[in-house]
C-alpha cells in the first residue's frame, strides 16, 4: 500500500473515532476527565531534554499511577473502547482527540487536529504536571519547562469551566462554575466574584487573579468570551503538539487542499492538450 494510501486510511479512521468518541463522551458525560486525560498526556513535556508529552505514555501503568493521575485510569479504559475498533491509531493521537473532541461537544470552540503522534512505552518520571497546592512561581516553573508562557497559563487553566474536583483524587472537593459540563467564560468570571460561594477556587486558581500578570487575562477573558474561544483553541493545539513533529501522516485539511490542486492540474493538462488553455508570458 503506497504511502498516500495509508495516509487516507489513518485519516479517515480519525474521523471514525472522531465521531465514536462524540457518541462515547456525550453518553458518559465524561468530557471533563477526557479533557484531563489530554492534558497530562501533553504537559509532560520538557523542552530542554525533549521528552514526555502527548506521546501516549499515560497509558503504562508507572506513569498512570502518579498521584496527579489519580483516577484517569476511568478515561483510559474508556479510550480503549474507541481504540478496539480503530486499532492503528496510535494512543497518543487518540487521547489528544479526545480532549479535542471533550471541549467542541461541550460548546467550547473548534481546535485544529493534526495527527501523526506516536507511541511512547516509555513512563516519564513523576513530578512534572503542575501542583494545584503552589503558587505563581511553580506555575511558571511547569509551562516555562515546556515553552508556554504566562497567556498559555491562564487561557488553559480556564478549561477548568468543566468538570469538579474529587476529594478522593486531588484532595479538593468541587466546582469551579455552576456548570460543570458547559465550556464558556464562567471560570474567569467565578474568579473575579467574591461572591461566589460554594465553588472551588483552588490555590492555582486564586493566583490567577493575585498575580497581576495572570490577572490582566483573567480580566479580559471575563469580559470576552470570543477572545478565550479564539486564544483557548489555538493554545490546547500548542499543548497538544509539544514535541510532535508530524512524519507520515498529514492534516486532514491538507489532503482536500492537495486534492483540489492535484484536480486544477489534470484540468490544465486536459485543457492544454485541447488548446482550450493558453499559457502567457
Amino acid at each position: 500500500m503506497s504511502s498516500s494510501s495509508n495516509n487516507r486510511e489513518y485519516a479517515n479512521e480519525i474521523e471514525k473515532a472522531r465521531r465514536d468518541l462524540r457518541a462515547l463522551i456525550s453518553a458518559k458525560n465524561c468530557a471533563p476527565i477526557m479533557l484531563r486525560l489530554a492534558w497530562h498526556d501533553a504537559g509532560t513535556y520538557d523542552a530542554k531534554t525533549k521528552s514526555g508529552g502527548p506521546n501516549g505514555s499515560i497509558r503504562l501503568p508507572e506513569e498512570l499511577n502518579h498521584k496527579a493521575n489519580t483516577g484517569l485510569k476511568f478515561a483510559v479504559d474508556h479510550c480503549e473502547q474507541v481504540k478496539s475498533k480503530h486499532p492503528i491509531i496510535t494512543y497518543a493521537d487518540l487521547y489528544q482527540l479526545a480532549g479535542v473532541v471533550a471541549v467542541e461537544i461541550t460548546g467550547g470552540p473548534t481546535i485544529d487536529f493534526v495527527y501523526g503522534r506516536k507511541d511512547s512505552n516509555k513512563p516519564v518520571e513523576e513530578g512534572r504536571l503542575p501542583d494545584a497546592t503552589q503558587g505563581a512561581s511553580h506555575l511558571r516553573d511547569v509551562f516555562y519547562r515546556m515553552c508556554l508562557n504566562d497567556k498559555d497559563i491562564v487561557v488553559l487553566s480556564g478549561g477548568h469551566t468543566l468538570g469538579k474536583a474529587h476529594l478522593e483524587r486531588s484532595g479538593f472537593e468541587g466546582a469551579w462554575t455552576k456548570d460543570p459540563l458547559k465550556f464558556d467564560n464562567s471560570y474567569f468570571k467565578q474568579l473575579l466574584d467574591g461572591n461566589s460561594k460554594g465553588l472551588l477556587k483552588l490555590p492555582t486558581d486564586k493566583v490567577l487573579v493575585e498575580d497581576l500578570e495572570f490577572r490582566r487575562y483573567v480580566e479580559h477573558y471575563a469580559k470576552n468570551e470570543d477572545a478565550f474561544f479564539e486564544d483557548y483553541a489555538a493554545s490546547h493545539k500548542k499543548l497538544s503538539e509539544l514535541g510532535f513533529k508530524q512524519s507520515g501522516g498529514i492534516n486532514v485539511k491538507t489532503i482536500g487542499v492537495a486534492l483540489v490542486v492535484s484536480i486544477g492540474v489534470a484540468l490544465i493538462a486536459t485543457l492544454l492538450h485541447k488548446g482550450q488553455y493558453h499559457i502567457t508570458h
